[in-house]
């Protein structure tokens, strides 16, 4: 009866998400057309630099102190642990279904990252406010819960834009880097040759090896006489250069305007609020003398929840106009994110545990667990559609997965309140 009491509780929050998405599909139908391609471009725009910023700054500040910081040290690397254990996964997936090249990087991405953000904000307070909760006073479990997923939401996004941004990003370029050779564009290309063999350089000089656009020597020239001093001095010229162009090209391909993406800035100015105690006592509590800049910010946060499950509403119809793809991928990606990766995460948290290195918080643990058994991040959307490699795919993809998250979620939820309870 105690486990069937849990499942009804686990129900209801994934039952509340449903209803949302449902609304936000319905929204985004072309006969209603309230929630259009646009309407969801601008509202994610909205979520995506105030809502979302707001609610996890507000959080953490809320939640956080020092001795909240060393209690939360295991998550960052329990999320990173969930982002390689999936990659690994999506590697598997990929020798079994041996899927097209442009797809790879989706697959691995699929895998290795989890909507970190959305659903465990949806899902953790929902859990809270229900009356068969195992984690004790609602109030005390909201104001926890928030900060634990808050944090989840920052982690995610930077391993979402550092980790799986790299991997997509790699992988689109080793496909665009294929040479491809049309055989009626040879053939006349020989014919216009007079039928002889087509031969063609097969490297070419890079841009960095070669000399100025002005500099050009003639082959038949005599070499030129420079002294040593001035000789040696252009060559530490050209190396400094060298050296500049090659970090300035690294940092462009690390995207470092992606590492630090607004939840992340929200969520550092929220562990400085929570952290140092002058600036806790001035914005945080009843009595604190800039309250107002803490309740505004928790008034804009209210607004992410809502606005994110509409706008995965109106994201998750476009699959069902998706193309229609292998079916192994689906069901491989299935296997590993709702039966392969939980099994794992029990392991990891459990052992966490055992040894010392995770406190016995239920909700704490809980949070931790979930991590392991979420659907796709959203945003690997965003990433493919960036650099064109499997951005229709991904939406039928996603439609399967969050599909079947309903029932994933219900079972594991249920099942991991029994486990740290």
């Amino acid at each position: 009866m105690e486990l069937l009491g849990l499942f009804v509780t686990a129900s209801v929050p994934v039952l509340k998400v449903l209803l949302l998405t449902g609304l936000g599909s319905y929204l985004a139908l072309d006969s209603v057309n309230i929630l259009g391609k646009d309407a969801i471009k601008y509202l994610n725009i909205i979520v995506f630099y105030v809502f979302s910023p707001a609610l996890v700054g507000s959080s953490l500040a809320n939640t956080i102190t020092y001795d909240s910081m060393v209690k939360l040290w295991f998550m960052p690397v329990n999320v990173l642990i969930t982002f390689i254990i999936g990659s690994l996964l999506g590697w598997v997936v990929i020798l079994f279904t041996r899927p097209p090249p442009h797809l790879r990087g989706l697959i691995l991405g699929c895998c290795a990252a989890g909507n970190l953000g959305n659903l465990p904000l949806i899902i953790v307070p929902a859990l809270c406010k229900e009356k068969g909760s195992p984690f004790g006073d609602p109030d005390v479990c909201y104001t926890y819960g928030m900060a634990y997923v808050s944090l989840s939401m920052a982690l995610g996004s930077v391993y979402l834009w550092t980790y799986v941004y790299n991997i997509v990003r790699v992988s689109s370029r080793s496909i665009k880097e294929i040479p491809i050779i049309d055989k009626s564009s040879r053939e006349s290309s020989s014919s216009e040759t007079g039928g002889g063999s087509l031969e063609e350089p097969l490297l070419l000089p890079s841009p960095e090896l070669a000399g100025p656009p002005g500099d050009v020597a003639d082959e038949n020239a005599l070499p030129k006489t420079i002294h040593d001093d001035e000789s040696s001095a252009k060559v530490g010229i050209s190396e400094s250069s060298g050296i500049k162009q090659r970090l300035a090209k690294l940092f462009k391909e690390l995207n470092l305007n992606a590492l630090l993406p607004p939840s992340t800035i929200g969520a550092t100015i929220g562990f400085m609020i929570g952290v140092v105690p002058q600036i806790r006592k001035s914005l945080i509590g009843s009595g604190a003398p800039l309250r107002v800049i803490q309740d505004s910010a928790i008034l804009l946060g209210d607004g992410a929840i809502p606005a994110l499950t509409l706008i995965i509403g109106g994201n998750l119809l476009r699959g069902l106009r998706g193309p229609g793809m292998q079916k192994s991928l689906v069901v491989g990606i299935v296997v590993a994110r709702y039966v392969v990766l939980p099994l794992t995460g029990i392991l990891v948290v459990k052992g966490a545990v055992h040894f010392g290195l995770v406190p016995p918080e239920p909700l704490y643990q809980f949070v931790l667990l979930l991590q392991f058994v979420l659907p796709p991040a959203m945003n690997i959307g965003t990433i493919t559609q960036l650099f064109g490699a499997g951005e229709k795919e991904c939406s039928v993809i996603m439609l399967w997965t969050y599909a079947l998250a309903s029932i994933s979620l219900t079972f594991w939820c249920t099942y991991f309140m029994w486990l740290v309870t």
